[in-house]
């Protein structure tokens, strides 16, 4: 095998055959070896001269395909450095190859997926040459596409995928300047390519070749001149010649919605003629009457791809030109278009009906804003759906009544599960509890709700029967399925706030009682369980009217008590997460005095806890602590609220105290597994109620502080005794384990009593020294894999809340995690990655907190410091590396803004250092998703090292005569030209000057390194611009959210702050 690799013998191309077919068809020693032969071959600088020996005699497809990979990774990463003649020999094979195969048709269909690499590799070397080594491309390509039809065919597919490149993703793969350069051709040469595409499809009637031009023609529509669609011929073609052929339909429709997608203001009458034109042969090919999804069902792939492409036709034209054909003249097409849009909608095919979604969303916020735009506001939503109200004024939204209550119904029927539902049916038709939550589900019941909470408004009349209409057929059981029941209740569900109060008092009313008279009614555990389910998902999303109506509440949460006995899978998790729900935004009820009850509902509830969670499992305990610990928390009397407090905490602390008092005793007490598991119950109950009581629950913690330290000081001793009899493995252990979550369970409910505490000075003085006393030494002492990452979790919280406050303590704090974490964490970039995320997270609060506690360190801990820092940036986990770079770039911020004599030796010391560390991240492809953050900090060092920094000498020379400035470009261009042999000694000139000259420029800077990177041929992908994608969608987030909240009932009540709940 090995004798491929030696390039200094003839090549013999059977030799590579026989090495690939047993990489591909060989097993164990002989594939690897294989396997390695060919990663060495690829790899050789040279192999790319043995390509068109290997294309030509290779007599195994998949050696071919390894030649052309040669060539492609040539063209890209080492196409500047070769000869002119070399050059040019190549891009002659390339063509020579592509018109050898491509002018045979037999040749072409059966070599097909080579074709395809061969053109790949073309464009490939067209992206390198063309237009200024190769200006006569275009020309070329039309000419002998004249020549040959089959030729013809895959100089389309050519011209296509040079489309793609150079306006659909050239922005991830050249410099800015070559995309404005590959653009301004295509403009210029474009009027021959259109030529060349309508005389095809004015004259062909190949049907391959017909199909490969629509494809090109659909990739130009985006880009080229308007004139080129609405002032030709080509829109005639399309419709009168492909529309109706079923070879041809389905790419001609997508083309059709890519024009319809157009602003054209300018050419309104050939829109309308366009949209009357496709809906005349829609109606040809799909009769309006049909029941679209019932024909789905059963349909061919093609017929399937039809109705997506109907589906995208018609919202691009309503999204775009709704407002041509809103009016009298054209209320037939516009309506029988909706129509068919609604009867998509149907079809059970989540990304068609995420398509029409999208455009319903459009349609119903523009009708909603023009009933509340009216004079008497709001109010007239409340009117909207009743008769004569609003009197003879049009609207838009009466156009479209017909339209929109056949959509209810499709949204109602339709309506998927929202993430508060847990209990599910499988696959096997049992009802279950869900374990996994399906992120798209979660996404389009969004969009679904959001659609249903517009036409509640619209019309909340209709919307109201309809749902009415469909709870009797559930009652009577003319439509009963858990299916139906299931869809119907979480339609109902979604459309919290969008009623006004009294409609929704009398409407679930009916609601609720119709489902209590249904488990009544039904037979069976799981009839129950999905109908209990149902009930309780309701309830959760209607706090205004369980707040306004007191007894409803009541026997609401007394029904969620009996679920909480209901044994059914997922029903008592649903009671409980209902409960907690309820008890969050209803808290203030639960502690006053309700006209026609003797004391606060609270009371009550805490006298018969034991009873009620009874048969909940720890974890459902957990919850319900935590439920009525936001009861607690609402209570504005301070002795009062102790009181329910200490009533609440009463079962744990006995069990606590019985505990306390056996150790005291006996010393043996953790030895038992059962005395450990309810001691670390009883902290986990703690932490629930701590958890949603916040600062008030200071007297509980004050209770059990002194006696928590002592269990822990006592669980670490047994820890590491046995860990030092029986070496690392004792940590692997059952009762270790156990008694190592009792130290978590410590350390977490002192972390979330610090992350809520309002008197921090008194939480620095009362707890914080014994705190670190016990769990320093011991995280200090204790071999790595008995240390406890929480440690270094509850430092990090206390550090950022504590704040300054901290300072004369993060010295200790320092010395005693510092080099035990750093030698779990240095050998790779893998091991122990809690300890990894949380170390870093703390040094980056100290450094953010307490800043001059690091001027403080010696200089080795300093050192370490910085070397901890440059550690965490090269962390490929996208986290760690995260905090890193923002670690660094405040680290730089902070000395930048020091006095002299501290900035001066700092950057005399790091500044090129860092250079080197974020230039070796900036150029590691696996590190691009952080590279927003590293040319920020690249950006300060060129500023600092330009003005702050000018009279601080950076760079040891000799020479008078010179600036950082200067210094600095020299250095960084000896550095790229080392670590770069292959790049030009001028692009990199061009390079450092261009961040020398914008480093105040973001956009710029940006630029200039994204342009670098892609030079380097290692960047192919999106991820650098990945912040800005990520800053669009977060800003687009905030706008739609600002939107949602001036619609009532937009936003679920999880998402409300309720301010007169608060204390």
């Amino acid at each position: 095998m090995e004798s491929v690799l030696d390039f200094s013998r003839d090549f013999d191309v059977s030799s590579l055959d026989k090495v690939v077919m047993t990489f591909y068809s060989g097993h164990g020693e002989d594939a690897k070896l294989a396997q390695n032969v060919l990663t060495q071959f690829e790899e050789h600088p040279d192999a790319w001269t043995h390509v068109p020996e290997i294309l030509e005699k290779a007599s195994f497809p998949q050696t071919k395909f390894i030649g052309l990979q040669i060539l492609g990774k040539l063209v890209s990463t080492r196409w500047k450095t070769l000869p002119e003649g070399q050059r040019q020999g190549i891009r002659n094979f390339i063509i020579s190859a592509t018109v050898k195969v491509t002018s045979d048709e037999a040749l072409l269909r059966r070599e097909k997926l080579y074709v395809n690499k061969l053109n790949l590799v073309l464009i490939q070397v067209l992206k390198q040459e063309w237009p200024h080594n190769w200006p006569n491309f275009i020309p070329e390509l039309v000419e002998s596409s004249k020549t040959n039809l089959t030729l013809c065919e895959n100089n389309m597919t050519i011209l296509k995928l040079l489309s793609e490149e150079v306006f659909d993703f050239s922005a991830e793969q050249m410099t800015q300047a070559k995309i404005a350069s590959l653009k301004q051709q295509m403009w210029n040469e474009f009027s021959e390519i259109f030529k060349l595409c309508s005389e095809i499809l004015a004259e062909a009637n190949k049907v391959s070749l017909i199909k490969a031009t629509l494809e090109t023609l659909y990739k130009f529509l985006n880009w080229i001149a308007l004139g080129y669609v609405f002032e030709t011929q080509i829109i005639e073609l399309l419709i009168n010649r492909f529309l109706e052929p079923p070879d041809s339909r389905n790419v001609t429709l997508r083309c059709l919605a890519e024009i319809a997608r157009l602003p054209a203001p300018e050419y309104n009458d050939r829109v309308i003629f366009i949209y009357t034109s496709v809906m005349a042969a829609v109606s040809r090919i799909i009769p309006i009457h049909a029941n679209i999804a019932e024909v789905y069902r059963n349909a061919s792939p093609s017929d399937e791809e039809l109705v997506l492409n109907l589906a995208l036709f018609l919202t691009n034209f309503f999204g775009e030109h709704l407002e041509l054909v809103e009016n009298d003249a054209h209320r037939e097409i516009l309506l029988s278009g909706h129509i068919y849009l609604v009867k998509i909608s149907a079809v059970e095919e989540r990304e068609v009906f995420k398509i029409c979604a999208e455009y319903w969303a459009k349609l119903l916020s523009g009708l909603y804003n023009e009933v509340t735009a009216l004079p008497i506001g709001n109010l007239s939503l409340s009117l909207a759906g009743i008769p004569h109200v609003l009197g003879d004024l049009k609207m838009r939204k009466d156009i479209y009544a017909e339209v929109l209550s056949n959509l209810r119904l499709v949204v109602i029927e339709r309506m998927v599960k929202p993430e508060e539902v847990l209990v599910v049916e499988n696959d096997e038709g049992e009802i279950v509890r869900e374990h996994l939550k399906e992120i798209d589900t979660i996404v389009l019941y969004k969009s679904m709700r959001e659609l249903l909470i517009y036409l509640t408004h619209l019309d909340v009349v209709d919307t109201e029967a309809i749902l009415t209409r469909k709870l009797a057929k559930q009652v009577d059981g003319t439509e009963w399925s858990w299916q139906n029941l299931n869809t119907l209740c979480w339609a109902i569900g979604s459309i919290s706030g969008a009623m006004n109060e009294d409609t929704e008092k009398r409407f679930l009313v009916t609601v609720i009682k119709d489902l209590l008279g249904l488990v009544e009614q039904k037979r069976g555990k799981d009839n129950k369980a999905v109908i209990a389910s149902d009930i309780m998902y309701i309830v959760g999303q209607y706090p205004r009217f369980l707040k306004a109506h007191w007894k409803f509440l009541k026997t609401v949460v007394n029904k969620l008590f009996e679920f909480m006995h209901e044994t059914h899978e997922g029903v008592q998790d649903m009671a409980c997460d209902t409960f907690i729900k309820i008890a969050q935004k209803c808290r203030r009820h639960f502690v006053m005095q309700q006209a026609g009850e003797k004391e606060p509902f609270v009371n009550e509830i805490l006298r018969a806890l034991n009873r009620i969670t009874v048969d909940l499992s720890p974890q459902q305990v957990h919850t319900f602590y935590e439920a009525v610990g936001y009861m607690i928390a609402a209570q504005p009397n301070k002795l009062h609220q102790e009181k329910l407090l200490a009533e609440l905490m009463d079962l744990p602390n006995t069990a606590w105290d019985t505990l306390m008092v056996q150790a005291a005793q006996n010393a043996d007490v953790l030895s038992s597994m059962d005395n450990v598991k309810l001691f670390s119950n009883v902290l986990k109950s703690n932490v629930s109620a701590c958890i949603s009581v916040g600062p008030f629950f200071l007297p509980q913690l004050a209770r059990i502080f002194a006696d928590m330290l002592g269990l822990y000081k006592a669980v670490s001793g047994i820890i590491s005794e046995t860990v030092a009899q029986e070496g690392s493995i004792a940590s692997k252990k059952t009762h270790i384990r156990h008694l190592r979550t009792v130290k978590k369970d410590i350390l977490k409910l002192m972390e979330t009593y610090i992350q809520r505490a309002d008197d921090l000075e008194s939480v620095n003085n009362s707890f914080i020294p014994p705190l670190l006393d016990a769990i320093l030494g011991d995280y200090n002492r204790n071999v790595p894999i008995a240390r406890d990452s929480e440690v270094l979790n509850l430092m990090t919280v206390v550090t950022n809340r504590l704040g300054q406050l901290l300072t004369p303590q993060v010295i200790p704090i320092i010395d005693a995690v510092f080099e035990p974490t750093l030698a779990m964490i240095t050998t790779d970039f893998t091991e122990f990655p809690e300890h990894r995320l949380w170390f870093f997270k703390l040094l980056e609060a100290i450094n953010r907190n307490c800043f001059p506690a690091l001027l403080q360190l010696q200089p080795d801990q300093f050192k370490m410091f910085m070397n901890s820092v440059f550690w965490a940036i090269k962390h490929t986990m996208r986290d760690i590396a995260d905090v890193g770079l923002g670690m660094l770039g405040e680290l730089i911020t902070k000395f930048s803004q020091s006095p002299p004599e501290v900035a001066g030796p700092f950057f005399q010391q790091y500044f090129t250092t860092i250079m080197q560390e974020i230039f070796f991240v900036l150029t590691d492809s696996e590190h691009k998703s952080g590279f927003t953050a590293q040319v920020a900090i690249l950006a300060k060092l060129f500023l600092f090292a330009n003005t702050m920094l000018e009279k601080v000498p950076l760079f040891e020379t000799e020479r008078i005569d010179t600036t950082n400035r200067i210094l600095l470009q020299e250095y960084l261009a000896n550095l790229l030209g080392s670590a770069f042999p292959h790049m030009q000694k001028a692009h990199i000139i061009e390079f450092v000057g261009g961040l020398n000259e914008f480093y105040n420029d973001g956009i710029k800077f940006r630029g200039a390194a994204r342009d670098f990177l892609i030079q380097l041929k290692e960047f192919s992908g999106d991820e650098l611009y990945l912040d800005e994608k990520e800053a669009e969608a977060q800003k687009k987030a905030e706008q739609e959210r600002q939107v949602a909240m001036s619609i009532p009932g937009m936003l679920k009540p999880s998402q409300l702050e309720e301010k007169d709940e608060n204390i």
